[in-house]
């Protein structure tokens, strides 16, 4: 037993067979369940006063999503309330069988060619999301997609963007470009003089580490803005 879990917890045989996320997948197939009843079948079991269910929700929401919680370290997913070790071990696993399936099947990967491959990814979700987040899409040289990490959450406005938070996982990946997009709440997707300079910064850091930045998208309620079309942070 993880030595880090309370000796009493609840486990899914607690929650109705219709609600069980094995239940489901079992009767409607993987990919109808929500990132959380995914994660749950991977946690197995839940902590006192929490059931797994509860528990999967709360992590994904204090690490901003599926993205967040996969670019904890270890350590770091270890230390997480509930999760412990052997858990930890569970997730690592289970995420980087998905990162050698898309090796093992580059031809399968979404190939982006414009903005609007980028907005058609992301639209939905963050154009409905109350505070500012940004992603980074990792390319190949054949501008498939190898990965997209949730960066940043905040206010472009509030804190400076680092480069080497943007650039870390695209390093980590070979990636050869990328493509930021980040949300406005206010759902107006009209660039801001700290979004250009933001990019400005981001395109020259880039060219530093020989990685390309594509553009970068601006998302609101059902409208997005390109940054390179609008010819702002980019110089040529």
């Amino acid at each position: 037993m993880d030595m880090t879990e309370p000796a009493h917890y609840l486990t899914l045989k607690e929650t109705p067979a219709t609600d069980r996320p094995r239940e489901r997948l079992k009767a409607v197939g993987a990919s109808h369940l929500s990132d959380a009843e995914l994660l749950a079948i991977l946690l197995r079991v839940g902590i006192r006063g929490e059931n797994v269910q509860d528990l999967a929700r709360r992590l994904l929401s204090e690490n901003h999503g599926l993205t967040g919680l996969a670019g904890l370290e270890f350590s770091e997913l270890a230390r997480q309330r509930g999760v412990g070790e052997a858990k930890a071990c569970s997730i690592k696993a289970a995420l980087e069988l998905g990162r050698r399936l898309l090796r093992a099947a580059p031809e399968q990967r979404k190939q982006i060619t414009s903005g609007a491959d980028v907005a058609d990814l992301l639209l939905l979700e963050m154009g409905q999301l109350e505070q500012e987040h940004m992603r980074v899409l990792h390319l190949n040289t054949k501008n498939q997609l190898i990965a997209m990490v949730e960066v940043y959450k905040g206010s472009l406005n509030s804190a400076p963007v680092r480069a080497a938070d943007i650039f870390k996982g695209a390093v980590r990946n070979a990636a050869a470009s990328v493509i930021l997009a980040h949300n406005h709440p206010s759902g107006d997707p009209s660039p801001s003089p700290e979004d250009a300079r933001a990019t400005e910064h981001l395109v020259e850091a880039g060219r530093l580490l020989d990685i390309e930045v594509l553009d970068h998208l601006v998302i609101g309620h059902s409208r997005w803005e390109s940054m390179r079309a609008r010819r702002l942070g980019f110089n040529a």
